[in-house]
């Protein structure tokens, strides 16, 4: 069981106990999909919760479901907290199979050959109606992973490697 093995998320503060529920609500820019999750309660990730969020963040050019890790989830719900009111956040790329993201590579120089978003660890985000440079600001004061700036593509990347900024 997925909440056994991950127990209380790791980004939260020793100083602060944390939350007695998480939440995140989330729209799949290209398919149209909406969801509000509780994914954490009673100490523990609720497994249903997690399978609704990676079908969302599935690779919407084949429809190919991964199981994303939970650290970016938790991560994905403070950065949205530190907007308040349980921000509705935007998803421009979740998952992505080796396929889709070869073929994004050989497009693009921007794409990495092996992405972050094939093990289910990296996600681009935006958030409606609020300023892109502080979404930025705000996933880089989490100080837990890499943050890329893409404002000409209007998106923020967040993912749950070695803490960088670009």
């Amino acid at each position: 069981m997925l909440a056994s093995a991950i127990g209380m998320p790791v980004l939260a503060k020793a100083a602060q106990p944390a939350p007695a529920e998480r939440t995140l609500r989330l729209y799949n820019t290209h398919t149209g999909e909406s969801l509000r999750s509780v994914f954490w309660a009673e100490g523990q990730f609720i497994p249903d919760a997690l399978k609704d969020i990676n079908k969302l963040l599935r690779d919407h050019r084949n429809d190919k479901i991964a199981e994303m890790d939970p650290k970016l989830i938790v991560l994905l719900n403070e950065v949205s907290e530190k907007f308040g009111d349980n921000q509705v956040l935007h998803i421009i790329s979740g998952y992505r199979s080796p396929e889709s993201n070869a073929k994004l590579a050989a497009a693009s120089s921007g794409v990495a050959t092996h992405s972050m978003h094939m093990d289910g660890k990296a996600i681009d985000i935006r958030m409606p109606g609020k300023d892109l440079a502080q979404l930025h600001k705000a996933a880089m004061s989490m100080k837990a992973g890499g943050v890329g700036y893409y404002p000409d593509s209007q998106f923020v990347h967040m993912d749950t490697g070695r803490v960088r900024y670009w």
